[in-house]
């Protein structure tokens, strides 16, 4: 018994060797792709692999050969999350580090997948209350979700309403003053990107970005997520303004394409240095991966990120409190990453295909 356990743990290393290999080649295969997302799962997973080698196999002649091929799988997975681990050092400064930061700077931006056949309403709206965002992202929101907020909703002075029953749906409201706002289905019909012109409450104007494009599934690769995520990055890419994007990408935050999306955008990533802040699957967060992204211009100073409870969706919260002070936050902040030539041929040709 104790020499089939051994071939049996031996084969799930080679396994988790073999799986953390494919999850690094560049490729729209939904399949592929979906291997990218739960690394810290993986590695915790590779760890009870070790730990039953070190039980079951390490008498076995080829038992000192497993060794290296789990502290190879364990750190590629490793290597991949290591920007989002607390050891890293941080993209975006803390506001509380800053002097002479002005109230009317700062705002709550909170965005939810609410899962649209999630019936239970009032754990939503009791969440808005509590948390009072000044900008809310809600997706997946059907004709019966936008009825059932429309309480709440009628607090906030400007609303960008899109019900659609195809779990694409979308709702976008704003308490700060708004220049412009619209819908635009970059890629394919009825799925919406927000692309909006806000003001903070002290005058100051940035651009704001709101995604949600479809998930790799089986027979659905990643070429449309792919297509909305970069043109989105391409569409900010030199604007003259700050900007901040957020939603529901379908995507984890150190996948090629959305590092992509970050360098091309000229963004900042909050969490570098925090925290990878999983928000799915919903009941199993602490050990998910963060498909829900929050990404930020220079000129942005963070006083708060943090993913709230479950509220019967299959996605957790993202809730953030920025401040956008320019002059005191860029000197402060990390540089953005290096963009050249090739990155931007790299993200204008996924939006082609």
């Amino acid at each position: 018994m104790r020499k089939v356990l051994g071939w049996f743990f031996a084969t799930l290393a080679v396994l988790a060797l073999a799986e953390t290999l494919v999850s690094l080649i560049h490729s729209n295969q939904w399949w592929i792709q979906i291997l990218n997302f739960p690394r810290l799962l993986t590695l915790i997973v590779i760890g009870v692999i070790a730990l039953g080698c070190a039980a079951f196999a390490r008498a076995q002649r080829w038992g000192a050969v497993l060794v290296p091929v789990l502290a190879i799988a364990a750190g590629l997975q490793f290597w991949r999350i290591y920007p989002y681990v607390p050891l890293a050092a941080i993209e975006v400064v803390e506001a509380s580090a800053l002097s002479n930061i002005q109230a009317g700077s700062c705002f709550k931006a909170l965005g939810l997948n609410v899962f649209q056949d999630n019936r239970q309403y009032g754990r939503t709206i009791r969440l808005i209350e509590r948390e009072q965002p000044d900008i809310l992202l809600l997706m997946e929101t059907d004709g019966r979700w936008v009825k059932a907020l429309a309480p709440v909703l009628k607090r906030y002075p400007h609303r960008l309403l899109r019900p659609i029953d195809n779990t694409y749906g979308l709702v976008f409201a704003s308490k700060l003053p708004v220049r412009s706002a619209r819908t635009e289905n970059v890629t394919d019909q009825n799925t919406p990107t927000v692309y909006a012109e806000l003001t903070t409450r002290d005058g100051q104007p940035f651009d704001y970005i709101g995604l949600h494009p479809r998930p790799p599934l089986p027979g659905q690769d990643t070429d449309l997520r792919d297509r909305k995520i970069e043109h989105a990055a391409l569409r900010i890419a030199g604007h003259r303004l700050p900007a901040m994007a957020m939603g529901d990408f379908n995507d984890v935050a150190w996948s090629r394409t959305t590092q992509l999306f970050k360098q091309v955008g000229g963004y900042l990533d909050p969490r570098i240095g925090r925290g990878s802040y999983p928000s799915f699957p919903a009941k199993y967060a602490p050990v998910g991966w963060p498909l829900d992204q929050m990404f930020v211009s220079r000129d942005f100073a963070i006083r708060s990120l943090h993913i709230l409870e479950n509220v019967g969706a299959d996605h957790r919260p993202l809730m953030a409190e920025l401040c956008l002070t320019p002059e005191a936050a860029r000197p402060a902040n990390a540089a953005p990453d290096t963009t050249g030539p090739q990155a931007f041929r790299a993200a204008r040709t996924m939006t082609r295909h």
